[in-house]
């Protein structure tokens, strides 16, 4: 198991010598099993790294004082420098209108940047396995994701890595029996309450009894060649977005109109997602009916639209140009 993460680490040069690791760790099997693996490599000599850990308790649950301290008592065993934090998250998801999933998620990121920030550390590392990989693909599936959604969990994004991504499920399971781990398992992954959990604990099991045995491994097939189709993809729009651009400023993009109109219908979609990634940093809240309106603007040759209200992006088609405007003064 080792062995495999630290190929995983090689194939995709997630970890490098002199890197410091800010991890990710909740105290379950998978977060542990990262840890503690990671411990290995480093004491082994096999990467010359430093990492240090993050916790934080979402006070959700009861058992959460008792993650914490599992985790605290861990990293005090083999001297890992630790920092935790609490915070009520279903009070956070009420204050921002979000669900408690999403709350958990933005509350973790910001805690791990913060810890990145003040440790001088320079990678984030998630526990993120072979099957969350495989439930997310489903996930993106069910919600009429595009060919990016069928690419699920990348092993390397910015500073994020995930050196579990090859990881079964039953791998970790088996790891964590070997080293006597004992890690806390968190009740709530057993309620079908979130999508993930309904994917995780109902679809996947009904799949592999009904239909294929090996699903897990199939979907990631599938995953690999989407990414591969992406990145071919991705060269080209890159290279007509280069064609096809007018000015480039902090909060604005203009595109040439007419060249736009003369690409394919794929192009054109990527084009639009590529460009509000630049002024955003992220596609996440882009969907379908926001690229088609965008292009229906720009087929009419005038019009303007304000879309994707948690982005604060306006679109104008004037003059032969299109203008892609991040604002905070929507009305």
């Amino acid at each position: 198991m080792k062995e495999k993460i630290l190929e995983t680490i090689k194939k995709y040069n997630l970890i490098e010598t002199k890197d410091k690791v800010v991890i990710g760790v909740s105290g379950g099997p998978d977060s542990m099993t990262l840890l503690n693996a990671l411990l290995e490599i480093k004491k082994e000599k096999k990467i010359d790294f430093e990492l240090v850990v993050c916790h934080i308790n979402h006070q959700i649950r009861e058992e959460a004082i008792r993650d914490e301290e599992y985790v605290l008592n861990f990293c005090k065993k083999y001297n890992v420098e630790c920092y935790v934090k609490r915070i009520n998250i279903k009070e956070m998801a009420q204050k921002q209108k979000i669900g408690t999933e999403e709350a958990g998620r933005k509350a973790r990121y910001e805690f791990f940047d913060e810890i990145l920030q003040n440790t001088s550390s320079n990678k984030i590392a998630t526990a993120h396995t072979a099957n969350d990989n495989a439930e997310t693909v489903l996930m993106n599936i069910i919600r009429g994701s595009g060919l990016s959604g069928l690419r699920g969990i990348e092993a390397k994004r910015g500073n994020l890595i995930r050196p579990l991504i090859e990881c079964t499920r039953e791998e970790i399971e088996e790891y964590c029996k070997q080293k006597k781990l004992e890690p806390r398992i968190d009740k709530t992954n057993l309620e079908n309450t979130y999508t993930r959990n309904k994917i995780r604990n109902l679809l996947i099991p009904y799949i592999k009894e009904n239909f294929n045995p090996n699903i897990i491994e199939t979907i990631l097939r599938l995953s690999d060649l989407s990414k591969q189709e992406n990145e071919y993809i991705e060269k080209i729009t890159s290279k007509k977005f280069e064609e096809i651009l007018i000015e480039k400023q902090k909060n604005q993009i203009i595109l040439d109109l007419n060249k736009f109109n003369l690409q394919e219908t794929v192009i054109k979609n990527n084009l639009v997602l590529y460009t509000i990634n630049i002024l955003f940093g992220t596609r996440s809240g882009i969907e379908k009916k926001h690229i088609e309106d965008i292009i229906k603007l720009c087929n009419n040759n005038i019009g303007n639209k304000y879309l994707i209200p948690n982005k604060k992006v306006k679109i104008l088609v004037k003059n032969k140009k299109i203008f892609f405007i991040a604002t905070t003064n929507l009305p």
